[in-house]
């Protein structure tokens, strides 16, 4: 049976084979080897002033074939498990698998079609807009709150406290640590900058148990950002204390000297 077809059409030999067994209608899983060697080599033959470059993977394709056929005109070897084994098994392999990834471009190459078609608008929303947070009524905030139930959570907390106060060790007497000073604070967040480029406040006091070092520290980032060395930000009331460094820790000037000026 003649069938036309061109060889430049063809990506390669199991294109060319796969396009043969669909045409002739014939099961993948039992190829008429003959007759499919047969068009194969009249396609070849058809093409012989093609360039040998291109010619050279149907040239490999076709000696397999040949020799496929060859081994089926022989008896062939049995396997382990006494059943006899196909000389075709390998070529039907080959080509199921070129079959899948053919149509897995086909389906690729569809979607990306269809990825040019969409289309994304940028937000054009003002910055006015996006930063804009509507203001707290401190009466809605208060509302209910009167003096009556603000002392029964005063009295409530207070008693908290004096429970959980050890009447024996209350007694004792302790050992306070010498307080941070300015300066030394101030080389300690140094430190603690050169490997935080963005920190918050809370995390600066992480470890600080005393009164006294909570307001060094902060009185230490209020001299670093007078200097220009660290940025503040903070949303709201009450809102996290966001710190982010402005320039490199290692090129800020000796804070000691500065703080002894």
């Amino acid at each position: 049976m003649a069938i036309s077809i061109k060889l430049s059409d063809f990506e390669g030999p199991l294109d060319l084979l796969l396009t043969l067994i669909e045409k002739n209608k014939v099961d993948i899983f039992d190829i008429p080897i003959v007759q499919i060697t047969d068009q194969y080599m009249e396609v070849l033959h058809a093409m012989e002033q093609e360039d040998l470059g291109l010619m050279s993977e149907f040239l490999v394709m076709a000696a397999t074939l040949l020799d496929i056929k060859c081994r089926m005109l022989l008896p062939a070897p049995a396997q382990e498990e006494g059943e006899e084994e196909d000389p075709r098994a390998e070529l039907v392999r080959k080509l199921l698998e070129y079959k899948m990834y053919k149509y897995m471009s086909y389906e690729l190459r569809e979607r990306m079609e269809e990825a040019d078609e969409i289309f994304y608008k940028p937000p054009s929303i003002p910055k006015e807009v996006l930063n804009y947070r509507e203001p707290v009524d401190p009466a809605l905030l208060l509302e209910g709150v009167t003096l009556e139930k603000l002392n029964a959570v005063f009295r409530s907390i207070m008693k908290k406290r004096e429970d959980r106060v050890d009447p024996i060790r209350s007694r004792f007497g302790k050992i306070e640590k010498e307080p941070v000073s300015v300066a030394d604070r101030l080389m300690q967040i140094r430190d603690y900058a050169k490997t935080h480029d963005m920190f918050s406040f809370r995390q600066l006091l992480k470890g600080e148990k005393t009164r006294t070092g909570v307001v060094v520290s902060f009185l230490s980032i209020l001299e670093l950002m007078k200097m220009g060395y660290i940025h503040v930000e903070q949303d709201g009331q009450f809102g996290e204390i966001r710190i982010r460094v402005e320039q490199d820790p290692e090129k800020w000037r000796d804070l000691t000297d500065y703080i002894q000026e």
